[in-house]
């Protein structure tokens, strides 16, 4: 997965995988899902990202699996 911002257009690109997309869904008129041939997910894309969703800030945090005994 690939989180890109583009400052000089304010907008925020989410690569989930590197399958070419053939249909992009409007979901708002600011945020776009782009789905592959099977109809899985391959980005989100969100447009004034800033005001949007908040993105002046990004964090990740990869949750660990739990060990059972």
């Amino acid at each position: 997965m690939h989180v890109k911002y583009f400052a000089d257009t304010d907008t925020t690109l989410v690569e989930f995988a590197a399958t070419p997309p053939v249909e992009t869904r409007e979901l708002d008129e600011n945020i776009y899902l782009d789905l592959d041939a099977d109809g899985r997910v391959v980005s989100l894309t969100i447009e004034h990202a800033q005001q949007t969703v908040g993105i002046e800030e990004f964090s990740y945090q990869r949750v660990p699996v739990p060990v059972y005994a």
